[in-house]
This record gives C-alpha cells, structure tokens and sequence, in this order.
C-alpha cells in the first residue's frame, strides 16, 4: 500500500503550518528528524484542553480533573497498544527520550553497574544517548565501548558480537539514525545482547512513526519515544520497560504523584507508572499525544514507509543527477545504508553546511544543518557536519524539486 497524491493533498490540508510563505515563497519543510509538524487533531485536542477541562490529575474528585485524569490515562493506554506493551503500566510519560534515558542511567544504571562492567553504544549514536552512559560509567567506574560502523553508515554486526562479553550490562542503540536514516537490525542486536545475560536500550526517536513497533515480538528491556518526532506537542516522551524491571528500579525524582505514603521516618513509593512520575505532569500535551498517534495510526506506518521511501529515492536519484550534469564529486551523501527512513545527509564541494542552510532558507526552504547532535559520528566522517534533508508523510516530489533546483544552482554558480 502507499499514498497517491490525493491523499497527500488531503494530508496536507491537515497541517495548518505548511500553508506559509517563508521569505516571500511557500515553505518546503524538509526538517522532519528535528521535529514534525502536528495535525489540526493534535492542535484541537491541546486547545479544548485548556478551555474545558484544565484541571490537574489523580487526586481531584471534582468533574474537572475526573476529565481530566480520564483523558490523561487514554494516553497511556493508547501508547500501550502502540507499541504493544504487555500492560499500559509499563508506559512511564517523561519529558522526552533525553529524561528517558538519563532516567535508565540514573536509576537502573546505579543501582547495577560496577568497576569493570561495559555497556555498549555505537558510533551513531545521538549525544542524550552517549552522554548520560559517560556520566553514570565514571561514577561506577565501568567501561564505555563503542560499536563501529562501516563506511556506508551501517553497523558492523560482527565487530559487535567481538565486543559482547559477560562483562556487558546494558546495549544502548540507536533503532533509525537521526544522521544517516540508517535502520538498525535491532532484532538480532537485543538477541545477541541477551545471550550475554545484557539488557538492551532501544532509542526509538526515529523509528517511531516510521517502524512497525512491537515491544514484545522484539523483547526489548527498554525502549524510549518522544511526541514531537511522532507529529505530537514538544515535552513529552514515553520511557517502556518490562515490569519486572521498572519494579526492581528505585524513583528518578522524589515529590508528589510518586509516593504511596510519607513519614519524617520513612517513604514508600506508589506502584508503576506512578513511581516515576513525580510532580504534576505536562497533562495537555500528553493528552494530545494521543491523537498524534491515532492520527499516525489511522494512515498507517505501512503506507507511510512505503511513501517516504519513494521520496527518499527521488531525493537521492536527483543528487546522483546533479552530480552527472555538474560534476562527479560536488555532491558528497553521507550514510548510504541499505535500509533507511527517509533521513539523507549530503556536503556540497567547499561549501560550509550553515551557508548552504541559509541559502536554502532565502529560498524557503527548512533544513537542517551541523553536527545533528552526532559530533563523534561527523568526527568518524572527518567533517564538521552536513545538510539534512528529512521527508514526512505530507512532503511532495514536487517540494523535493524545489530543493534540487536550488541545490543546482547554488552548485552552477562556481
């Protein structure tokens, strides 16, 4: 299945903030990785929010925060089905992936890894999945390894299972490359981690509105989702763990909302997900987190993917173009793996990506430019960082050629 150009156009009438001019032209958003545009059902659902039922959750016995903690909770359930998890209580809201995972580190990390034990990242990883395995590492005193990858942006699957040992804690990888598109086979990744007795962390940011997701079928420990890569509002993201996990791991934060009972002697914690969820939580937009994913559910991740990859085609297609017509090497695409969402980077020939980035803006058109928040990624390339392009389900071919054009001019002009 995939989406005609009927339905794209239907899509689009959808996204309020597509139909704009960005320096006198219509704009071209091509800045999807960074975060994607929501549907009128999302934008609706935060406004009725908060001019009906604003009021907050669990503990009001009033009509208001009954409404409230209803539709709070549909959240919950609904993202439960998403991804399939055994039971909605395995569904932690955050913050985002960033809180998600320093919230592994912080908690899981500390209270199971010791001087000499490993977890493992690869070398695309984003910086909030590097970073909080360094800080908790150095406290522990265990060992951070890297998993290489080859040229072309994919991971070196054998050069992992060298690295998996009995030392190996926990696996921390990336499911889609923010940077390359690359999709990794997580599959085998989390079976050869568990045959090492490791647990195994999946940072979902990409894949979730591109992938399938079966946590399940997968048996994945961890997995972490953000909203606003998933067409939902900024400041909310999902932390899954298996409940024999999320039980065995003490709270991340201590306040309100995540206690069962306080004394000056002593605390008890409230039962999952109640124990990781401190504080009054960001309600309206988890609560229009929900229609982001039925919106995402309702054209489907088959025909998604099945569309993105035509756009992604046609980009790469018309790069491989220019370079015929102009010149074998101007145009250098970084990260050709066989298997990916619709994500490419690209460098122009002695040309800086910010200049290119505003170049492209002049025109209207949204990229994104540096480092991707990949730095030893750009550094394993020898390049301070790219232009991305980064396709949704509402681009055109027609927008694409926009961006091509563009790019050959700017090109033609040496």
């Amino acid at each position: 299945m995939t989406l005609g150009k009927h339905d794209i156009e239907k899509i689009r009438e959808e996204f309020p903030i597509l139909h704009q001019k960005v320096h006198g032209k219509p704009l071209v958003y091509f800045d999807n990785a960074a975060t994607t545009q929501k549907p009128l059902s999302v934008i609706n659902a935060l406004n009725e929010y908060y001019t009906k039922n604003n009021a907050n959750i669990h503990r009001g016995a009033h009509t208001l925060a009954d409404r409230s903690t209803g539709m709070f909770e549909a959240t919950r359930i609904t993202v439960q089905a998403f991804i399939n998890a055994n039971e909605a209580e395995e569904c932690i809201f955050t913050k985002g992936i960033t809180e998600g995972i320093n919230l592994v580190a912080q908690t899981w990390g500390r209270q199971n890894l010791k001087a000499g034990d490993e977890v493992l990242i690869t070398y695309m990883e984003h910086h909030s999945n590097i970073v909080p395995w360094q800080l908790i590492c150095e406290e522990k005193g265990a060992l951070l390894k890297v998993i290489p990858i080859h040229t072309n942006g994919e991971l070196d699957i054998e050069a992992y299972k060298n690295l998996l040992s009995v030392r190996t804690k926990l696996v921390a990888c990336v499911w889609a490359s923010n940077a390359l598109g690359t999709i990794n086979p997580i599959e085998e990744i989390i079976s050869l981690a568990h045959e090492k007795g490791a647990l195994v962390l999946i940072d979902g940011a990409q894949a979730g509105s591109h992938i399938e997701i079966d946590v399940q079928a997968l048996n994945m420990d961890f997995l972490v989702l953000s909203s606003h890569k998933l067409y939902g509002p900024t400041g909310v993201g999902v932390l899954y763990a298996k409940r024999a996990i999320l039980e065995s791991m003490p709270p991340y934060h201590g306040g309100g909302e995540m206690i069962k009972e306080v004394s000056f002697s002593k605390t008890t914690y409230a039962d999952i997900p109640f124990k990781f969820e401190a504080g009054t939580p960001n309600i309206g937009d988890v609560i229009a987190f929900k229609f982001a994913i039925d919106y995402v559910t309702s054209i489907g991740k088959k025909a998604i993917a099945n569309y993105e990859h035509e756009l992604l085609v046609h980009f790469t297609n018309g790069l491989h173009a220019i370079n015929n017509k102009l010149g074998s090497n101007l145009i250098e695409l970084i990260g050709t793996a066989a298997n990916k969402v619709a994500v490419q980077s690209f460098t122009l020939k002695d040309k800086h990506p910010f200049d290119i980035g505003m170049m492209l803006d002049a025109k209207g058109i949204a990229v994104r430019t540096g480092h991707h928040c990949t730095q030893p990624l750009m550094a394993f390339y020898g390049i301070e960082g790219t232009i991305r392009a980064s396709f949704s389900f509402y681009n055109t071919k027609e927008e694409i050629d926009i961006l091509l054009h563009s790019l050959e001019t700017i090109l033609s002009r040496n």
